[in-house]
């Protein structure tokens, strides 16, 4: 059975219009107007500068533009600016302290767990999360929750050693 509803012309809003986001990013408080179909990986780039976030596939497999959103792990590609308004993000700017590397970030140099580059930020913020909220994780689940990061460079051996050590690390 076929449901048609008819919706009278001029009923939805613009889809130019900009809506007021506020966010905390990477620590900070911003403020910008998005239009309703923005993502926020684009408002991150676009309009935060936030250029770490980075666009592979658009359609959230690659997991290139991974972020933290309220702590956890979400392709910003899949999330409109909108939805973000109110949250705190995360991104790959955010996790050095000045000139000083985060842990994840020094791992991955010492263990040689990036090439290209390209995924390094989404795979360092699918990264952050894990170590967060499982400090137990085993080299399965380090895998597991690597998987949905695509990388063609490195093999992942080096990046799964890289989130090891951190974890063990934090154990010790």
């Amino acid at each position: 059975m076929i449901v048609r509803v008819r919706v009278p012309r001029g009923s939805f809003a613009d889809a130019e219009a900009r809506i007021p986001v506020e966010l905390q990013l990477n620590g900070s408080p911003v403020s910008f107007a998005a239009p309703a179909r923005r993502t926020l990986a684009d408002a991150l780039r676009e309009e935060l500068g936030a250029t770490g976030v980075h666009l592979g596939c658009e359609h959230g497999v690659c997991g290139a533009c991974t972020v933290l959103l309220d702590g956890e792990a979400v392709r910003s590609c899949l999330v409109l600016a909108v939805q973000a308004d109110g949250c705190v993000v995360e991104t790959v700017e955010g996790l050095a302290e000045g000139q000083v590397l985060a842990p994840l970030q020094q791992a991955f140099h010492e263990h040689h767990a990036l090439q290209c580059g390209f995924c390094t930020p989404g795979l360092l913020l699918t990264a952050t999360a894990l170590v967060r909220h499982e400090p137990d994780a085993d080299e399965a689940r380090v895998r597991e929750a690597l998987a949905g990061n695509l990388c063609r460079c490195t093999g992942y051996a080096p990046i799964v050693a890289a989130v090891q050590s951190v974890l063990h690390e934090r154990r010790t």
